[in-house]
């Protein structure tokens, strides 16, 4: 029963530790999201600027123009169907998925979307960051192969490789200088 006593408190050593970096990674991955939502917030505030902002505006106006002729367009369709003409199903379905890949296009283009998506990409490429290296300390701790060694022991053997064969080329022209 003492043998298994020191076993326990080992386990129970590892098993703290282990929710320690299980606890801080999750704050690490709380404030990276934390400063991703406020960092998008600055940067929606930011659009505010005259030129942007007119553009953005323009480009909404441009979407919401696209589907006002969309509705009309259906209008028009559905009266044609009331006054007995045969109208595919798929004409309509046709108006509303051409409507939104113009309305989206009209609102993708503006800076003020640009400069947004740029950012929030910039921000989740740096949250991603902060998780993977909150995910490589746990596994450290843990006592597992991160990414980063396995790629230095791939490293490694591929140097490991070159230096064989440097070593084989001249070892085969030692060689043949005996041989001659």
């Amino acid at each position: 029963m003492t043998d298994s006593q020191p076993q326990m408190q080992n386990w129970n050593a590892f098993v703290e530790q282990w929710n320690e970096q299980f606890l801080d990674a999750l704050e690490g991955n709380m404030e990276a999201q934390a400063g991703f939502v406020e960092s998008w917030a600055e940067t929606v505030e930011r659009t505010t600027e005259d030129e942007e902002m007119a553009d953005g505006v323009e480009g909404y106006a441009r979407a919401y123009d696209a589907w006002m002729d969309a509705s009309t367009q259906m209008v028009e369709r559905m009266n044609d169907v009331v006054e007995g003409e045969d109208v595919d199903l798929e004409e309509f379905r046709d108006v509303w998925l051409n409507t939104a890949n113009e309305a989206f296009k009209e609102v993708m283009s503006t800076t003020a979307f640009a400069r947004m998506t740029g950012e929030t990409v910039g921000d989740v490429l740096e949250a991603q960051q902060e998780a993977d290296e909150a995910a490589e300390t746990t596994l450290r701790t843990l006592g597992f192969a991160t990414e980063s060694d396995v790629v230095e022991v791939g490293d490694r053997l591929v140097e490991l490789e070159r230096r064989q064969h440097a070593v084989e080329r001249k070892l085969d022209r030692v060689l043949e200088a005996i041989e001659e």
